[in-house]
């Protein structure tokens, strides 16, 4: 029998159509000679649903007649069940859609690029592609990732960052540290989005103040970055694990304007989005060859330290001014995922979703290597509250 991958996209995100134009290319990808494909579209309202009409991506321009096609579904929370499930069932026959093997979520974004997703295929156990639990947080929150690569010695740009409580309560203080660390102009930014959502530049005090007001709308932690005036902006993809990677050539995105913004990455400068493919961009990027491999470098460095798993992409900045590299952020399920850069480095598309399928297999052996339970029962042994008030008072004495 051929090995069934559930790919799943959509879900409860402001990236919600760019995950399903990435995972429509992804599934079209998959050798069907080698596997199955199931695809499962969450809903912006975070309802599962199943069905051949979901791979078309020109049905999409009608989401409720497309739904009308397909079957609404769930997985059970139980370790070991890996079955989808009708939620109409039927009278007659069984209840269960289809049986996945492997998970590649497809999902960018909140509730599924961010570690949320990740969680719940970890509680069932099933073979899942991409990072876990912890390198999804860690790459999705621009802070928490910031700290751990300045940690390791790896550069980033300076930066402020706060909630939306302290804003409220200590905006002028906030400010005056901004303005006294990092100067004019910066780039403020919501710390766990993509796509270039929420994301402007002030170069004086009103228009930080109408910028963070604009990103907070889309979340509770803010950054705001020194911003690099004469930049290049280079992005590299990292496939593999942490132990054991490669690094793609070199694509330099063009931007329209100041920041490479949501239209530039995906509508490619008209209708009709076709992804990260659709933007405008140079592969590989004309760069030297030391800079270039400076770049894959930290690149590789980036996704080493995050303990990434798959295939991420790895943004980073060049100050044309002094020549100084910076990571700006990590991409842990990038848009169309990056299969354009992993073409141009010699791997066609189908081998980058083999070579992903076969990476989470590979790492659900190794997982099943570790202990992550106790055979023996400590009540049958005699154990409970008596036996932890002993517990508690031998750790007093």
């Amino acid at each position: 029998m051929k090995t069934n991958i559930g790919v799943f996209f959509g879900g409860c995100s402001t990236e919600h159509e760019i995950s399903v134009i990435s995972a429509s290319q992804a599934m079209n990808a998959i050798d069907r000679s080698v596997y199955d494909v199931t695809p499962v579209y969450i809903t912006k309202q975070g309802v599962w649903y199943t069905g051949e009409a979901l791979l078309d991506v020109a049905n999409y321009r009608d989401v409720p007649a497309l739904l009308k096609q397909c079957r609404q579904v769930y997985m059970q929370p139980t370790r070991g069940d890996y079955n989808l499930y009708l939620v109409k069932k039927p009278l007659f026959g069984s209840a269960v859609a289809a049986h996945l093997d492997v998970v590649i979520p497809i999902l960018h974004g909140s509730y599924g690029e961010d570690g949320t997703f990740e969680g719940i295929l970890d509680a069932i156990g099933i073979s899942y592609a991409g990072c876990n639990v912890l390198a999804s947080a860690n790459g999705m929150d621009k802070i928490t990732m910031k700290m751990i690569l300045q940690a390791c010695d790896i550069p980033v740009v300076d930066y402020v960052w706060f909630t939306d409580k302290q804003w409220f309560d200590s905006r002028d203080m906030l400010i005056d540290k901004i303005e006294s660390s990092l100067g004019y102009p910066v780039i403020i930014k919501p710390a766990n989005l993509g796509s270039s959502v929420g994301i402007g530049r002030a170069a004086d005090r009103d228009t930080l103040v109408e910028r963070v007001s604009e990103a907070e709308k889309y979340s509770s932690r803010i950054i705001v970055e020194h911003m690099v005036e004469n930049l290049h902006e280079v992005n590299c993809s990292v496939l593999g694990d942490c132990d054991d990677y490669q690094t793609s050539v070199c694509e330099e995105p063009i931007k329209s304007g100041e920041i490479l913004s949501y239209e530039d990455k995906y509508m490619g400068g008209s209708k009709g989005a076709k992804g990260m493919q659709a933007s405008q961009k140079r592969i590989p990027a004309d760069l030297p060859v030391e800079v270039s491999n400076r770049i894959r470098f930290l690149a590789g460095e980036t996704f080493r330290v995050l303990s990434c798993h798959g295939v991420s992409r790895v943004d980073v900045i060049i100050d044309a001014d002094t020549d100084e590299i910076y990571v700006n952020e990590i991409n842990t399920i990038p848009g169309s995922l990056s299969f354009y850069l992993w073409e141009a480095t010699g791997i066609p598309f189908d081998k980058l979703m083999d070579t992903l399928v076969k990476l989470a297999l590979k790492r659900k052996r190794e997982q099943q290597l570790k202990t992550i339970s106790y055979d023996q029962n400590i009540f049958a042994l005699g154990g409970g509250s008596k036996g932890l008030k002993c517990g508690v008072k031998g750790v007093k004495k």
